[in-house]
């Protein structure tokens, strides 16, 4: 099995595992599917990984807290996974904008990823990905439904766009694969693990992403925080830039 169809298999199967959770505790606390979701998912994914590819290394948001010098910054090959990528709006029943990420950077570059949307039933996979239809004239911008950056507001004005609310930043970055939005910028605190396999996809469905700065996305470094990012057309990068890059 290739590394795009594990990748791909595996975000879905845990896609699945947190449905059943979902169901499983649908008249428990919000708190508990959170946590239970959380767990459950980092541990199939990391037992998975650990079966299928046992020579590599995981980095995931709900591993332990890593030392000043983890074991993966020699490692030529590194799965980057969020088990569990929008852990409010899985816990509010209904709502569908919660994804799972893995991806897989190998000696410098993210070679493979998957970002399923279990709600959706949608897995977007490298390495073929189809790239979004045309958007409308006037671009949409997708943020946070809860703390939309200032910078995402003010490349709305600047492209006379719209606004379209959203959860998770895996589900903020499929749906500009998707051809529902047209581009999403962030710049308020990431990780690795939030845009890993989400940039991973984009990149295969020709959109473009870099840092706000318009510097590279480059991943498994020794701080995992990588606080901003822009995914968007191709066609819009120019001028996105020339606002979050002036």
């Amino acid at each position: 099995m290739s590394d795009h169809e594990l990748a791909a298999r595996l975000a879905t199967q845990a896609g699945a595992l947190l449905l059943e959770v979902r169901a499983e505790l649908a008249d428990a606390p919000a708190e508990d599917r959170k946590a239970a979701g959380d767990k459950r998912s980092h541990v199939f994914l990391l037992a998975a990984l650990t079966a299928e590819r046992p020579a590599d290394t995981v980095l995931s948001e709900e591993g332990p807290q890593e030392d000043a010098d983890p074991p993966r910054l020699s490692a030529s090959r590194v799965w980057i996974v969020d088990p569990l990528d929008g852990t409010r709006e899985f816990s509010e029943l209904g709502r569908t904008d919660w994804a799972v990420h893995v991806a897989l950077w190998q000696d410098g570059e993210l070679v493979a990823g998957a970002v399923t949307l279990p709600a959706q039933g949608v897995t977007l996979a490298t390495p073929t990905v189809v790239a979004p239809p045309a958007g409308p004239q006037a671009p949409r911008v997708v943020v946070s439904r809860t703390r939309p950056p200032a910078v995402a507001l003010a490349v709305k004005d600047a492209l006379n766009g719209t606004l379209v609310e959203m959860g998770s930043a895996g589900a903020k970055v499929a749906s500009v694969v998707q051809g529902l939005s047209d581009v999403y910028v962030h710049a308020g605190g990431q990780y690795e693990w939030d845009s890993a396999a989400p940039v991973a996809v984009a990149r295969a469905a020709g959109l473009h992403t870099s840092r706000i700065d318009g510097s590279p996305l480059t991943y498994n470094r020794r701080d995992p925080l990588l606080p901003d990012l822009i995914v968007c057309r191709p066609e819009l990068a120019e001028a996105v830039l020339a606002v979050t890059a002036g």
